[in-house]
C-alpha cells in the first residue's frame, strides 16, 4: 500500500524499478524548472514596467529642464532689453522668470519620482540569484 506524500500524489511502491524512480525524478525536475522560468518571466516583466515608468519620468524631467533653460533665457533677454533699451517691459522678464521657476519645480518632482521608480527595479538581480541556486537544489544542499 502506498502512503500519500501530498494530496494529489502517492509515494512509489518500495518495489519500484530504477526506471520508474528516474521518471518520477525527471518529472519533478521538469516541474521545478518550469516554475523557476515562470517566476523569472514574472519578475522581469515587473522590473521592466517599473524601469519604463522611471525612464518616462526622467524624460519628462529632461523636457521640463529644457523649458527652464528656455524661460530663463527669455527672462534674461527681456530684462536686459528693458535695462538697455529703455523701451522694454520688465514685467515680461519677471513673468518669464516665474514660468521658469514653475518648470524647475516640475523637473525636480519628475526627477525625484523617476529616481524612486528606478530604485524599485530589483527583479532581475533576484531572478539571477534564484537561478544560481538551482544546481544546489538539485544536489539537495540548502545554502542561504
Amino acid at each position: 500500500m502506498s502512503t500519500p506524500i501530498d494530496p494529489g500524489r502517492t509515494q512509489p511502491p518500495p518495489q519500484a524499478s530504477v526506471g520508474e524512480l528516474f521518471g518520477e525524478i525527471s518529472k519533478d525536475l521538469s516541474t521545478l524548472i518550469r516554475q523557476e522560468i515562470a517566476l523569472a518571466k514574472a519578475e522581469t516583466t515587473e522590473s521592466a514596467k517599473k524601469a519604463g515608468a522611471g525612464a518616462g519620468m526622467f524624460g519628462g524631467a529632461g523636457v521640463a529642464g529644457h523649458f527652464v533653460l528656455l524661460f530663463l533665457s527669455l527672462a534674461l533677454w527681456w530684462a536686459l532689453g528693458g535695462l538697455l533699451g529703455g523701451e522694454g517691459l520688465p514685467a515680461l522678464g519677471w513673468s518669464g522668470l516665474i514660468v521658469a521657476v514653475l518648470w524647475a519645480i516640475v523637473a525636480a518632482v519628475l526627477a525625484a519620482m523617476g529616481r524612486n521608480k528606478m530604485k524599485q527595479v530589483r527583479g532581475v538581480p533576484q531572478t539571477a540569484e534564484t537561478v544560481k541556486k538551482i544546481p544546489d537544489a538539485l544536489k539537495g544542499e540548502d545554502r542561504p
